[in-house]
């Protein structure tokens, strides 16, 4: 089964999510509801690479707008970790995923190869399908570390079309070399940490083990905030401007309503319907505003953690295998490992199986960590 939703250029040397715009090409995001939508536009990443004169391959498959694990929820042949597939079997140089619920770096783990999330507006998310706004980010899958900083070098930078973009205009990922000191979250061990530390030790590097017994409130929030913004964001899908539209309707509340049933599967109508509580009237406040308190939490957490390590090392996801499971109850518990670096809006690098979580605008340690283990 191909990992291809479609193919643009099949000597091309750049795959792209099918979360992020081509112009010209279909882009469904995983959904019905966006079948058949095909923008007139190509995302800024996209632009940035092609005028440097890298070729789009094609657009990979991923699960229903990246809300699930793996990819599994895509409406039409899904295929697991479809753009890591990609890369491992060196089909393209690199991948561009957006990671909003970590998808993208559990399917790094999964297939053996990297992934880096960038800082939080550093790379343009102008021509992405918006789900949570404040928190999605376009990253970069590789085989090795020089073709992450290559491919990274490219896109990231100022956009005046993103008002979330950082005003940085250019930046310098050279790999930082030194004795990092690194911290492990106690929390968020797994059977991979525990041979990471070994060898970073080996090459002299200091690992502490550390406690931040915040990170079950980090996920919970994320979620909650997480959830929130996409249920904003995919009430634009109606069945009135674009992509599918029921044909069982005899008004327009039939129309609106037939087209979301017919249209979401059960993890967006779960996020939708969760999303919408937590917005309501009387949940708000419990809810939604006690979110945003908590993200500031874990900020201020992070920061404190920045002032003596260099960076944080966590586990990416404890199962690989969620097959029968809740899906909605299975992103949550996984959301564990990821949540954390989501809701900061910090870069995070997976490498060898975990993950690494840098201090703001500070790939290039992640990166010094990444050549280290590739030693």
């Amino acid at each position: 089964m191909s990992c291809y939703k479609v193919i643009i250029n099949e000597k091309g040397n750049i795959a792209v999510d099918d979360t992020i715009l081509v112009k010209g090409y279909p882009t469904e995001a995983g959904s019905k509801i966006l079948s058949g939508f095909t923008p007139l536009f190509s995302a800024e990443a996209v632009e940035r690479l092609e005028k440097k004169g890298y070729t789009i391959a094609g657009k990979s498959k991923v699960g229903e707008f990246g809300l699930d694990l793996f990819g599994e929820t895509a409406f039409d042949n899904p295929v697991l970790s479809a753009g890591a597939k990609l890369v491992k079997e060196n089909k393209v140089k690199a991948n561009l995923s957006v990671d909003l619920n970590g998808y993208p770096r559990r399917s790094a783990k999964m297939e053996g190869i990297k992934f880096i999330k960038p800082s939080y507006g550093s790379v343009s998310r102008y021509g992405v399908i918006p789900c949570a706004c404040s928190m999605e980010q376009i990253g970069v899958m590789a085989n090795t570390t020089e073709d992450l900083i290559e491919v990274l070098s490219v896109i990231s930078g100022h956009d005046v079309k993103d008002g979330t973009s950082i005003l940085t205009e250019k930046y310098d990922y050279t790999p930082i070399e030194k004795a990092f000191n690194i911290a492990i979250v106690k929390e968020l061990k797994t059977e991979e940490t525990e041979s990471v530390i070994k060898e970073l030790v080996k090459k002299g590097a200091t690992v502490t083990e550390i406690s931040i017994p915040e990170v079950k409130e980090f996920s919970v929030a994320f979620q909650i905030l997480m959830s929130a913004e996409t249920t904003n964001n995919l009430s634009r899908y109606d069945g009135v401007k674009f992509g599918y539209r029921t044909e069982n309707y005899n008004d327009i509340d039939d129309l609106y309503v037939n087209t979301r049933t017919e249209g979401f599967n059960l993890l967006a109508k779960a996020t939708i319907l969760y999303g919408s509580n937590v917005l309501s009237k009387g949940k708000y406040f419990e809810c939604y505003d006690k979110a945003l308190k908590v993200r500031k939490v874990a900020m201020d957490k992070m920061a404190e953690i920045f002032a003596n390590y260099d960076a944080v090392l966590t586990g990416v996801c404890s199962n690989e295998n969620h097959e029968g499971e809740n899906v909605f109850l299975s992103v949550l518990n996984e959301s564990i490992y990821t949540a954390t670096a989501s809701i900061t809006g910090l870069p995070a690098i997976v490498t060898k199986g975990v993950q690494f979580i840098g201090n703001m605008e500070k790939e290039n340690i992640l990166f010094g960590i990444s050549k280290l283990l590739d030693k």
